[in-house]
């Protein structure tokens, strides 16, 4: 019973972190609605969500992982990638491709979401060609965490427990899926609209 009261508790630590990062971005965003539809209160909402994990929870495993490693760390982040990597034991120990990616991710996307925010609430022209950008640099980092991993027949990730894959594996990286995607074809519909709208307006005046 006291092993399991400690998993629970671990886990319920790192959820409830999560949770609050949701939360805050959530609040954020809609602080930065300023009467907006509410496809862009969503995605200010996300985006604000993505850059506070990018800069308050990867940036310190970034940090961590230069200094020494997850496993002998301490703190509340610590523990936070201590539980992750009863996932993905690479998430423990300094592992060149995921400590690599997560400073493409901090550094990038973290400053693409932050840009993007920036194009949405003062209208900017470059909007969807900087979301793009930062959906896919997104989505290339969920393939080059798993993929390498899943080709040597996935001997870091924890696929036995229901919580460590179900929920932590599947769960929260397909977040960074779907939601990309989902702004990809918001991107590509407004596009879309932008173009067929040009060509209206020349043909007027041919």
């Amino acid at each position: 019973m006291g092993a399991g009261w400690e998993l629970g508790a671990a886990a319920g630590r790192s959820l409830l972190l999560c949770a609050a990062l949701l939360l805050a971005g959530c609040a954020l965003g809609l602080r930065l609605d300023r009467g907006r539809g509410a496809a862009d209160r969503g995605v200010l909402a996300w985006l604000c969500y993505d850059a506070l994990v990018h800069f308050a929870l990867e940036g310190p495993f970034v940090y961590l992982s230069f200094v020494g490693n997850i496993a002998d760390s301490k703190g509340l982040i610590a523990s936070l990638w201590k539980e992750y990597g009863k996932a993905d034991a690479r998430w423990l120990y300094f592992d060149p491709t995921i400590v690599s990616l997560e400073i493409l991710t901090v550094v990038l996307d973290g400053s693409l979401a932050l840009v993007l925010i920036y194009a949405i609430v003062k209208e900017k022209y470059y909007r969807h060609f900087i979301q793009i950008t930062l959906c896919v640099c997104e989505l290339y980092g969920g393939w080059m965490t798993f993929f390498p991993d899943w080709l040597m027949g996935s001997p870091n990730l924890n696929t036995d427990s229901w919580l460590y894959f179900g929920v932590y594996l599947v769960f929260f990286n397909s977040v960074w899926v779907l939601i990309p995607g989902l702004l990809l074809w918001q991107s590509w519909v407004e596009l879309k609209k932008m173009f067929y709208k040009g060509t209206s307006s020349g043909k007027k005046f041919q």
